[in-house]
């Protein structure tokens, strides 16, 4: 198999990543800066949620059939400009209902198309290193957003960096015109066949759907329901939609709660821009963790950084301000960001060795979903659940959550290692 693409296109990724996570950091912010609170914050976040799964099946579907990978990069980058544009002219609560699920819909059509053009631009055996240097750039991107946002919201309020992140938006649409529309063309099937495609996806929180789910696919889990086990993956599933859960519920309300204890946008932003700088530290050390240990004891204790990163603001509140606060809030989210990079690498080796071949896409289909589910119940149950009983009842019920996906973890192994024993 041969290149058919340079690896130019690669560098659309920097800018792209700039926009999408300032985005991530600045509306939930700019929500609350605007008059909102915890509750206005989860529900724009579930609807951009909901959106980013609904487009993830739309452009999924466009690029199988019209392997239309430049057009869907350029209309993707420029929606998320006038996206971006819209948020600076606006000082409405009510237009960021509508603005925030059209900007999940269409940014999200640049994943799918960063993971072919991977696959389709180097031989198979080299699909490790380019998926790792994508990866580094991804992050870098991240950091970028962070310190940018930290420096620019010493001086300015928080809408002038909705203009940065439409500039560097408009930088990524440039930057994709690289892409090239000749040559053979990969399925998105193919992407479940390999596990440095697995691991991308995973690590980066994407929602991929070779094919759409059907009840039928999800038999493994309503079984477990009825009260039997017909296969093992039905726990590693309800364990996935666990961890996302209890996990998004800590990442929607985190920003609000930082509010809450009279952080400053920039100490907001410098708080994030410490984590995205030990994710990208993380990410050299994560697979040799793995690799001495095991994919299987790897992936339990990434649930102890990710728990305690949960509890200490949910038993620190009172003292969650000035330096001290600053502190915590920086181990808490490290320690978020150390068992996240842990966990994504060694459970997306398990979960790729638990597929049966001819299934991937059936299989991958129903992980996205759960995924999806969990997402967006976390970010409405954070609002309703914050505003009725408080921060604290927030983070204990989100590190309870985890506790839950631990277990059924733990579950999924035992059952797994006996049944192969059997």
């Amino acid at each position: 198999m041969q290149p058919v693409q340079s690896q130019k296109w690669m560098w659309y990724i920097l800018p792209g990543q700039i926009s999408v996570q300032g985005l991530n950091i600045v509306i939930p912010l700019y929500v609350i800066s605007l008059g909102g609170d915890i509750g206005e914050v989860a529900i724009i976040t579930a609807l951009q949620n909901a959106s980013i799964a609904t487009g993830s099946i739309f452009w999924g579907k466009i690029i199988d059939r019209f392997h239309a990978r430049r057009f869907i990069l350029l209309i993707s980058f420029f929606v998320v400009l006038l996206s971006s544009v819209g948020m600076y002219l606006t000082t409405s609560i009510t237009a960021l209902y509508v603005i925030s699920p059209i900007l999940g819909f269409f940014l999200v059509g640049r994943n799918p198309v960063t993971q072919l053009l991977v696959m389709e631009s180097v031989q198979k055996n080299l699909w490790s290193w380019l998926f790792a240097r994508t990866s580094i750039i991804s992050t870098l991107g991240m950091l970028a957003a962070m310190i940018i946002g930290t420096v620019d919201s010493l001086y300015l309020d928080l809408r002038p960096y909705f203009l940065i992140c439409a500039a560097s938006s408009g930088i990524a649409m440039v930057l994709s015109t690289s892409v090239k529309g000749a040559g053979f063309h990969l399925e998105r099937s193919s992407v479940a066949h390999s596990i440095h495609g697995l691991r991308y996806i995973m690590s980066h929180y994407h929602f991929v759907f070779p094919k759409i789910p059907e009840l039928y696919d999800f038999k493994h889990i309503i079984t477990i329901f009825k009260g039997k086990i017909s296969n093992e993956i039905g726990i590693f599933y309800i364990a996935i939609f666990c961890f996302n859960l209890g996990s998004n519920m800590y990442s929607t309300g985190w920003s609000p709660f930082l509010v809450s204890r009279h952080f400053s946008n920039s100490g907001i932003f410098l708080n994030y821009m410490i984590q995205m700088a030990t994710m990208l530290l993380i990410f050299f050390v994560a697979p040799k963790i793995i690799s001495k240990v095991g994919e299987e004891r790897s992936t339990l204790m990434a649930f102890m950084p990710r728990i305690l990163a949960v509890v200490i603001p949910a038993v620190t509140i009172p003292i969650m301000i000035g330096s001290v606060g600053t502190l915590l809030a920086i181990i808490s989210s490290c320690l978020l960001v150390i068992g996240f990079s842990i966990f994504s690498t060694s459970s997306s080796v398990i979960f790729f060795k638990s597929i049966p071949q001819g299934f991937e896409g059936k299989y991958l289909g129903v992980n996205s979903a759960v995924t999806g589910i969990g997402v967006f119940m976390g970010a409405l149950i954070t609002g309703n659940l914050t505003k009725a009983f408080g921060y604290s009842a927030l983070f204990f019920s989100s590190a309870t959550i985890l506790v839950v996906s631990l277990i059924l973890f733990g579950m999924y192994f035992r059952y797994r290692l006996s049944h192969k024993i059997a």
